[in-house]
């Protein structure tokens, strides 16, 4: 039976320093490591241990969690447990390919060491309320002695089968993710071009069976005009979709809603809203129809 008394946490970017308070409801000794050492500082306290080398990180974790933002980060990552004297399992939990999951997978197995494919869906408010899902492929055995590290900074945890299932399943569901944002922002921006209250329309269509989670949530974002809350901005969907796009390439099937609801990314991009959260894709729908 495997005992975890250790995690250890790499990459405290938006959502990776959401998630590693949440993890110590646990019950578990929480370490931390990023490659900006301010970001590890602003996050230490008597609870949670600052680590300046993922080597060291690795002897002293029983399990380490990967938040990372791009291919680059995960193989430079892999690399360096792949490269340690211990062999603590790897909760891989990034949207990146498949390819780069696979890849990564290998990578560890020559050295003894298993990873679970098990991204998160929901973004830095949920995070914080642990109100995330996690879409665990891999082991199934594995993934049952592990689950109570996952429960701690999710609302649903769900194993979804053999390894890289994960990954496609965040990749469908922000399909949904993307669409829901953009078809948010026109609904809200037609009702206030209808005379509506835009607060009150979203009071009133939350909960209803027209809504859905994104609306409530950043659909608030876009009522209250605050795109600036979250801390994130328009890099995560943008490199989402270049996964979707690609996957959706080499598994031939269409996707052409979703293209179209890209658009309304590409546009706020033009219109330099790049560092605002991704429902800013509204104030471009405003500037459309002469509300801003």
């Amino acid at each position: 039976m495997m005992k975890i008394n250790s995690v250890g946490m790499i990459g405290l970017g938006v959502l990776g320093s959401a998630i590693a308070p949440n993890i110590l409801k646990s019950g578990v000794q929480l370490l931390v490591n990023d490659i900006d050492r301010d970001k590890v500082n602003s996050i230490t306290n008597d609870n949670i241990i600052g680590i300046d080398s993922i080597t060291e990180l690795c002897k002293k974790s029983d399990i380490i969690i990967t938040c990372l933002p791009s291919t680059n980060a995960l193989e430079s990552v892999v690399e360096e447990i792949a490269e340690s004297i211990s062999n603590p399992l790897v909760i891989e939990i990034s949207t990146l390919s498949l390819k780069d999951k696979l890849r990564a997978k290998d990578r560890l197995k020559g050295s003894d060491i298993e990873m679970l494919d098990c991204p998160v869906s929901g973004n830095r408010i949920a995070a914080l309320a642990s109100e995330l899902t996690a879409f665990c492929s891999g082991s199934e055995e594995t993934f049952s002695k592990i689950n109570f590290i996952l429960q701690s900074f999710c609302r649903e945890t769900h194993y979804v089968g053999e390894f890289g299932a994960g990954i496609k399943t965040k990749m469908c569901g922000n399909i949904l993710n993307l669409v829901h944002n953009a078809v948010t922002a026109e609904a809200i921006v037609l009702a206030m071009k209808s005379g509506l209250d835009p607060e009150l329309f979203h009071k009133t269509i939350s909960g209803s069976f027209s809504s859905s989670r994104v609306f409530e949530i950043r659909g608030k974002l876009m009522v209250d005009d605050d795109y600036e809350r979250e801390g994130m901005n328009f890099s995560t969907p943008m490199k989402d979709s270049k996964i979707i796009a690609d996957h959706a390439i080499d598994m031939n099937c269409p996707i052409p809603l979703y293209q179209t609801a890209m658009q309304s990314y590409h546009t706020a991009i033009a219109h330099g809203l790049y560092g605002l959260d991704q429902s800013a894709v509204c104030k471009v729908m405003e500037k459309a129809t002469n509300l801003d």
